[in-house]
């Protein structure tokens, strides 16, 4: 198949059945930016009302980069990979510190902003600058993968630096912009991972994988991580109708949000054994059910403990670990994992 071949029919095929999204009536780098990063490992539904609530909130790079970090993750909250928050702020700043406010204007300089990889950076170079650059996600992987029959394993780096160098050579050099659009789409909506819509396919008679009935088997992804399970003993340490929280420091999950004091375990463990081992006599109101919450690499198994006392060691733990009290209206406010505010909602705290 020509390079023109591929290019127009998909280019074809998005110009009849492309989403109507926010993002795709502006040529603003900020909006850009923004909704790529929201996107990130995020579906379009789920990500959607998310991009408005922050356009709505900060109309631009300047009032980002202006606003306190715990507003940014409270905004941000029910999205996860909070990282991507962070390095949201910080990119806002430097962009308003390095750069007058202006996003750069090529793929090389935008690399170079924190959070902003080659992904994020092609697309805001393509849609905004017209530079002929490939952005490859998942959904472009597929697409390229099933069309050319490519067995490349997509989890390594020889991989990924060969799909990026064949949407490279496959891009549209006078319309880049609507080319990565269209292949991101068609990948989404057409060339699915499951189901895929062969039938109708504009591509149908010169894929590989249609041919050759490999669309189960294409893209290949070897790399496997291994999912480790967690188990967090969470104190809920009430003063009237105030909370002690804290706010979690840098090195492991959720970096920035506020959680409750926490033991932490390699296992499950009755109250018992959790006490005997922390050298603690305690007596126990209630404990909760188990909440848990699965995150990319890792299952998280938490239940939430409210003693009747706080004893002498238990009052040198919590204030060791910087707990401070909030009110109702102030936990509102704060930015909190998902799984904290799920029992704050069934406890009470939360609307």
């Amino acid at each position: 198949m020509s390079k023109s071949a591929f290019a127009n029919r998909v280019m074809d095929w998005y110009d009849r059945h492309k989403r109507d999204l926010p993002w795709r009536h502006t040529r603003d780098p900020y909006k850009i930016w923004l909704s790529e990063i929201i996107l990130q490992q995020t579906r379009v539904a789920q990500g959607l009302p998310y991009y408005l609530a922050f356009v709505a909130r900060y109309a631009t790079v300047k009032e980002l980069a202006a606003a306190p970090q715990d507003e940014v993750l409270r905004l941000w909250q029910g999205l996860g990979y909070y990282s991507r928050a962070r390095n949201l702020h910080a990119c806002a700043k430097e962009v308003v510190n390095e750069y007058g406010g202006k996003f750069p204007g090529s793929y090389q300089e935008l690399l170079k902003l924190p959070g902003v990889g080659s992904y994020t950076a092609a697309a805001i170079a393509s849609f905004v600058y017209d530079e002929p650059v490939a952005v490859v996600d998942g959904n472009v992987f597929r697409v390229l993968a099933r069309v050319f029959g490519i067995e490349q394993d997509i989890a390594s780096p020889a991989g990924k630096k060969f799909f990026f160098e064949k949407a490279n050579a496959l891009i549209s050099e006078d319309k880049p912009g609507i080319f990565n659009q269209a292949v991101m789409e068609f990948g989404a909506l057409h060339c699915t991972p499951k189901n895929p819509a062969c039938n109708s396919c504009p591509l149908a008679q010169m894929c590989v994988a249609n041919q050759q009935n490999l669309q189960a088997h294409l893209p290949v992804k070897l790399a496997r991580t291994k999912v480790r399970t967690r188990y967090l003993y969470y104190f809920v340490i009430r003063k009237g109708t105030q909370l002690y929280l804290r706010k979690r420091s840098p090195g492991d999950i959720w970096n920035g949000l506020y959680d409750f004091y926490m033991w932490e375990e390699s296992k499950p463990t009755t109250m018992q054994q959790l006490f005997k081992k922390h050298n603690i006599t305690v007596r126990v109101d209630r404990v909760s059910d188990e909440y848990k919450h699965i995150l990319s690499h890792q299952k998280l198994v938490a239940r939430f403990i409210e003693p009747a006392e706080i004893n002498t060691v238990l009052q040198k733990q919590f204030k060791a670990a910087g707990l401070k009290l909030y009110s109702k209206k102030q936990i509102e406010q704060l930015p909190k994992p998902v799984l904290i505010s799920r029992f704050l909602q069934d406890a009470g705290y939360l609307q």
